[in-house]
């Protein structure tokens, strides 16, 4: 339960900071919003919702999508909101590999990106210059003697650090010298 939790309160800081939008209870409002709004709005709320009928509720609640609204993120996505959380940061400049690997919860599993990459290589998992890979696969190149390395989004996009000296996201190859993908071994 609390790693559902975990993962809800990601996906919606996510979509807060995405949008411009400041988390109020249940309820995401505009960044502009004022604390009196805020209480307005939920005791507005809780009025509405006390003075209507079950019927009401069912005809004026908005439609919920079936889809995975609410469903558990999956470790990609939780990954790819930690790199959107950092966008514009400076703050792994010189530490990609460190940067793909916090993204999954994780630290210290390899030295170098490339060290990843050959052990990707070694293992027979490697994707030699692919430019599709899925959501959440890790995105490698030879810029270095260490390497560099990404995380895919699966619609042909990556994020990284170093992408204008900053993390970012860019559309691959984005680097000279792709050598492919391969999926995270963490």
């Amino acid at each position: 339960m609390s790693t559902l939790l975990s993962r809800t309160f990601t996906r919606l800081t996510t979509v807060a900071v995405l949008t411009g939008s400041v988390l109020a209870g249940a309820a995401a409002l505009p960044a502009t919003a004022t604390t009196a709004t805020t209480a307005t709005t939920a005791t507005a709320t809780a009025t509405t919702t006390a003075s209507t009928t079950p019927a009401q509720a069912r005809t004026q609640a908005p439609a919920v999508s079936e889809s995975s609204e609410l469903a558990p993120q999956s470790r990609a996505d939780d990954a790819i909101a930690w790199f959107a959380a950092r966008n514009g940061s400076t703050a792994y400049q010189g530490y990609c590999e460190k940067a793909v690997e916090n993204a999954y919860g994780r630290t210290g599993v390899y030295a170098s990106a490339i060290a990843n990459w050959n052990d990707a290589v070694r293992r027979g998992a490697a994707h030699r210059g692919d430019l599709n890979p899925p959501k959440g696969a890790l995105v490698f190149w030879n810029i270095s003697s260490w390497g560099h390395v990404g995380l895919a989004t699966g619609d042909g996009k990556f994020w990284a650090t170093s992408v204008n000296g900053k993390i970012g996201k860019a559309t691959l190859p984005y680097f000279s010298n792709y050598l492919g993908w391969a999926h995270p071994n963490f």
